[in-house]
């Protein structure tokens, strides 16, 4: 299907782990693992208010169907054991039972239609809502591209949307499209998972009701670094956010101190893949760079970005994604060094 309102792995896991009194320890607004039971965005409470009805209905008729059993097993025993252990007596049907069992569960399925299909009609939205910011979401083996449009910049696997805009909750639209394979875009605190597909748009939005850091994940298995395509959701203040939008949309530093590394790296083939704003560097097939030190992670979630892995990372990025498309350059010690001097600069 093209929509899943729920992962039931991820589900399983959740309510095993609640039952267990081992449910997840939250900071403020935002879970330390992915969990649908603490949304913070509206279609994601909507979603769980669908799943607790479904677990309400499943979890009476359990009860129900496991009572009737147990009565009828102390009961037929004992009635067996006062026949002298003759066949106990036989109960044949019952019209009205028959109906009731016929009638009750078509109204249940009548019911779940009736709610899923509002929920659907309230979350999968094919028109922005007024004011939305619009963000384009492109699915890359293994990478998340986010594409702001109007704002006139492009980031990458982090993206960073407003909690309010004029005091107002703010909504944000996703348009979701993939340079490659089927991936699915999924962060289950601000909203439902949507499949992202090659030769199709499809749309998800999110109102976030706080801000704060939150973490989800492709959710359709794409290729052997699918793991790590890790989706991170930052929801700021409309001050932090406007902050944020100025930085961006600035072209990259130029520093004089690393010019020799700059020079190395537009010497390279790099320019052919990434842009880097400002400079002759204006491939688009892989991420982005002009604010690279901006970004908490390194490959969609493989390495935190901190100037070792950095290294690490330019040196030979197969020994930390192995698989991803961007191959090593063969460039001595010294001349990665330069070039992350470079890199660490863009901020």
């Amino acid at each position: 299907m093209r929509r899943a309102f729920v992962a039931s792995g991820w589900m399983m896991s959740l309510l095993a782990a609640t039952a267990s009194g081992a449910a997840p320890v939250c900071a403020p607004g935002t879970a330390e693992m992915p969990s649908m039971f603490l949304p913070r965005s509206e279609p994601a409470e909507i979603i769980l208010d669908i799943t607790w009805l479904i677990i309400g209905i499943c979890a009476v008729i359990f009860i129900v169907m496991e009572g009737l059993i147990v009565w009828a097993i102390i009961r037929y025993r004992k009635k067996r054991s006062e026949s002298e252990g003759g066949e106990p007596p036989q109960v044949y049907g019952s019209n009205p039972v028959e109906l009731a069992w016929t009638v009750i569960p078509l109204l249940i399925v009548f019911v779940l239609f009736l709610v899923s299909a509002r929920g659907i009609f309230e979350i999968d939205k094919q028109e922005p809502p007024p004011g939305s910011l619009e963000v384009t979401v492109v699915g890359h083996r293994w990478w998340w591209e986010f594409d702001y449009g109007d704002l006139g910049f492009v980031t990458a696997n982090e993206l960073h949307i407003p909690l309010t805009k004029d005091g107002e909750p703010q909504s944000v639209y996703l348009m979701l499209e993939s340079a490659d394979v089927i991936h699915s875009f999924w962060v289950p605190q601000l909203a439902g998972k949507m499949d992202v597909v090659p030769g199709r748009i499809n749309h998800l939005w999110l109102q976030p009701s706080r801000a704060g850091k939150y973490i989800g994940q492709c959710a359709e298995y794409c290729g052997n670094q699918h793991a790590n395509m890790l989706i991170t959701v930052y929801v700021h203040t409309e001050e932090e956010f406007a902050r944020w939008v100025e930085n961006q949309q600035k072209e990259a530093v130029e520093d004089a101190a690393v010019a020799e590394g700059r020079d190395l790296f537009m010497s390279t083939a790099c320019i052919n893949c990434h842009t880097i704003r400002g400079t002759v560097a204006d491939g688009t097939f892989a991420p982005d760079l002009t604010h690279l030190m901006s970004r908490s992670v390194l490959g969609a979630g493989a390495a935190a970005n901190t100037p070792d892995r950095l290294r690490e990372w330019v040196w030979d990025p197969q020994n930390i994604k192995p698989g991803c498309d961007m191959p090593s350059m063969k460039l001595s010690r010294e001349e990665t060094d330069r070039i992350c001097d470079y890199l660490e600069t863009l901020k």
